[in-house]
This record gives structure tokens, C-alpha cells and sequence, in this order.
């Protein structure tokens, strides 16, 4: 069995010795500094290149964008309490959509994410207000404690409004 030693194996062996080399006698053939193009290295002028989206996904991922800084205008326009009674309304809807999970009924598995998201920005509008007004971490956790034990159980609106039809 033939063995090859790590000189053979090297880059720096594999050059004809009678050749002369213009680069330098090192193995890292890295990125060159002093603005060298990286013409040389494919593998590199693809990566140094930004990404492009393909055709009609940039203009999705646009509207996806306005869509949710429209949302967030709307989150902003609301008093605080609004936004308590909002967050407390989409837990109970997330909790329903769990029940219909658990016992095997139709339900959109989008809506978990989306109102998770939803009860993120809300809660996020809400603590941004807390910082406004000077309120430290420490303090914010203690207020939400409060507030959750003083929540009032009662239906998600899409139960209440089947208790109404």
C-alpha cells in the first residue's frame, strides 16, 4: 500500500520545482488585500455580490412589509387599555385554536403564527409606552403580574359571537 506524505500532499509540493511562482509560497490562497477583483475565486465574486430576490417575490415581500408597518400604526393609534383587552381577546383566540388542534377540527395552522406575532407587537407597543414613561424592567415585570391576575376570564370574541347567534 502506497503511502503520501503531508509534503506531497501540500499545495506548496504540487508546483514543478523548475517553474517560478508569482504568488507567494503560502498554502492560504484566501482573499488577496489592495482591492485585488475576485475574478479569480468564483466561489467569492458570487458571494461578494448581494442577493437578488427572484422576479415578483421582492414585491411581495414589500407589500408583506407595508402591511405590517400599516399594523403597527394601527397597534400605536390604540390607548393602552385597548391594547390589554386586544392581547387578552388573541390569547384566547390562540387558546381555541389549540382546542381545535387537540380534538382534530379544521383550523388554518397559519393563524398560530400570525397571532402570536400579532400578541408580539402589541405587547411590544405596550412596553415601548412603559419606557416612554421611565419604566425600569424590574418594575414592568412586577406591573404585568398585577395586570395578568386582575385579567377577568371570560370567551374569545369568535365564542361570543356564536353565543349570540
Amino acid at each position: 500500500m502506497a503511502t503520501m506524505s503531508l509534503a506531497a500532499a501540500s499545495p506548496l509540493a504540487s508546483t514543478p520545482r523548475g517553474l517560478a511562482v508569482s504568488t507567494p509560497r503560502t498554502a492560504f490562497l484566501g482573499l488577496r488585500t489592495g482591492g485585488a477583483s475576485l475574478a479569480p475565486f468564483p466561489g467569492l465574486a458570487a458571494a461578494a455580490a448581494p442577493p437578488r430576490l427572484p422576479a415578483g417575490r421582492g414585491d411581495a415581500a414589500v407589500a408583506r412589509m407595508a402591511k405590517r408597518e400599516q399594523e403597527l400604526e394601527e397597534i400605536r393609534a390604540m390607548p393602552t387599555e385597548k391594547i390589554e383587552e386586544e392581547v387578552v381577546d388573541l390569547k384566547g383566540e390562540l387558546f381555541m385554536l389549540r382546542l381545535k388542534r387537540s380534538a382534530r377540527q379544521e383550523f388554518k395552522s397559519s393563524e398560530f403564527g400570525r397571532m402570536r406575532k400579532r400578541i408580539a407587537r402589541m405587547l411590544t407597543v405596550k412596553r415601548e409606552r412603559e419606557i416612554e414613561q421611565g419604566i425600569n424592567k424590574r418594575l414592568s415585570r412586577k406591573l404585568d403580574r398585577k395586570w395578568k391576575q386582575s385579567i377577568m376570564v371570560r370567551p374569545p370574541p369568535s365564542l361570543r359571537e356564536n353565543k349570540e347567534e
